[in-house]
C-alpha cells in the first residue's frame, strides 16, 4: 500500500492509499486543497482539524448542489426521453385534402388552350407588322 504526501491547507499529510489509487487521492486532495486555501487565507489560527472540517464541509456543500442538478438533468432527459417515444408511437395523423373535381380541370384546360391560341395569334400578328 503505496504512501502519498499530499498537501491540504499548507500542511503536509502522509497517506495510504490502494496501488494504482494515487491519481485520484491526489486529485481528491487538491480539490479539498482549495477549498482549505480560501479559509486559511480568511481566517487566521485555523486548527488542523476545523480546517479539515470546513473544507470537507464546502466540499460536500458543492456536490450536494451538483446532484441536484444531475438530478434536475437526468429528469428532463427522461421526460424528454418519453416525449420522443410517444412521439414514435403515435399513429400519424391522417389529412383530407380536397379532390378537385374532373369537370373544373377540364375547364382549366380549355381556359389555358384559349390563352395560348390567343397568344399565337398575337404572335403571328406582331410578327406580321
Amino acid at each position: 500500500m503505496p504512501d502519498v504526501v499530499i498537501k491540504i491547507g499548507g500542511r503536509d499529510f502522509d497517506v495510504a492509499c490502494q496501488e494504482g489509487e494515487e491519481h485520484f487521492l491526489k486529485s481528491a486532495a487538491a480539490m479539498l486543497d482549495a477549498e482549505a486555501s480560501v479559509l486559511v487565507s480568511q481566517l487566521s489560527n485555523l486548527t488542523e482539524s476545523r480546517m479539515l472540517l470546513m473544507s470537507g464541509l464546502m466540499l460536500a456543500d458543492k456536490t450536494a448542489g451538483m446532484d441536484d442538478k444531475l438530478k434536475a438533468a437526468e429528469k428532463k432527459l427522461a421526460d424528454l426521453q418519453a416525449e420522443i417515444d410517444a412521439l414514435k408511437n403515435a399513429e400519424p395523423q391522417k389529412i383530407e385534402v380536397p379532390v378537385v373535381p374532373s369537370s373544373v380541370t377540364d375547364t382549366l384546360a380549355e381556359i389555358a388552350a384559349r390563352a395560348e391560341a390567343m397568344a399565337t395569334a398575337v404572335e403571328e400578328k406582331a410578327a406580321a407588322e
